[in-house]
């Protein structure tokens, strides 16, 4: 196990793949999984649409945005994925080439795991395993749901309702009226589909109208 890890072990055992695993368990698990870390710079591309993959990948420090581009260069944000958070699983777990890009919106450190090592136990039948194949579940099921979520954004037939269906799910999380958005403006056109421009006016028609307030990514629902 890469001994650069180690500053990462309260991150990893508070991360839903590794929820349960306890703190003397952890180093050994690592050193199991032959996992490795590498580092990437701000707009430096992890995976590309095409490549097949044999590796789960978590956000260790930074943020990651998993995206798709089409032909014509227009480009579509599909998730946000940030410290502890696990992308390109799905494919991992599949075997099938993976259909979007992953990029590094900030410089960031991000772990490999290899999927074979976490779905076939090892010889010595540790006990973290199966505690790791039903965490990956977990994630792969959560990813479902949060799928699920944007369909619903994306259902809404105005860049209000789409707006305001993302805010909503977004205080939802929160737990509270204040919440911060972790996307740029430009961003979060890119993830609802719609103009930037309009989307800009539309927040502004909402606070004009005592509907939401917000102050660059700090947002409240009123």
């Amino acid at each position: 196990m890469d001994s650069s890890l180690e500053k990462y072990f309260s991150l990893l055992r508070s991360s839903q793949l590794f929820k349960g695993i306890r703190a003397d368990e952890l180093a050994p698990m690592l050193a199991c999984l032959s996992v490795r870390e590498r580092m990437y710079r701000k707009g430096e591309y992890i995976c590309r649409s095409g490549d097949a993959l044999s590796s789960v990948a978590m956000v260790l420090d930074g943020c990651v945005h998993v995206q798709r581009q089409d032909y014509w260069g227009n480009q579509s944000i599909l998730a946000v994925v940030e410290s502890g958070e696990l992308f390109a699983d799905s494919y991992a777990c599949s075997g099938e080439p993976i259909a979007v890009d992953a990029v590094a919106v900030k410089n960031s450190a991000v772990m490999f795991v290899d999927v074979g090592r976490i779905t076939n136990v090892c010889g010595s039948s540790c006990d973290y395993h199966h505690k790791l194949i039903r965490n990956l579940l977990s994630v792969v099921a959560s990813k479902n749901r949060a799928l699920t979520a944007k369909i619903q954004h994306m259902e809404q037939r105005t860049t209000r309702g789409k707006l305001m269906s993302y805010l909503s799910e977004q205080s939802r999380k929160s737990g509270g009226p204040f919440f911060e958005i972790p996307l740029s403006r430009q961003q979060l056109a890119d993830y609802l589909a719609v103009d930037r421009s309009a989307m800009s006016s539309e927040l502004g028609k909402l606070k004009g109208e005592g509907v939401i307030d917000f102050d660059r990514n700090r947002f409240k629902l009123l």
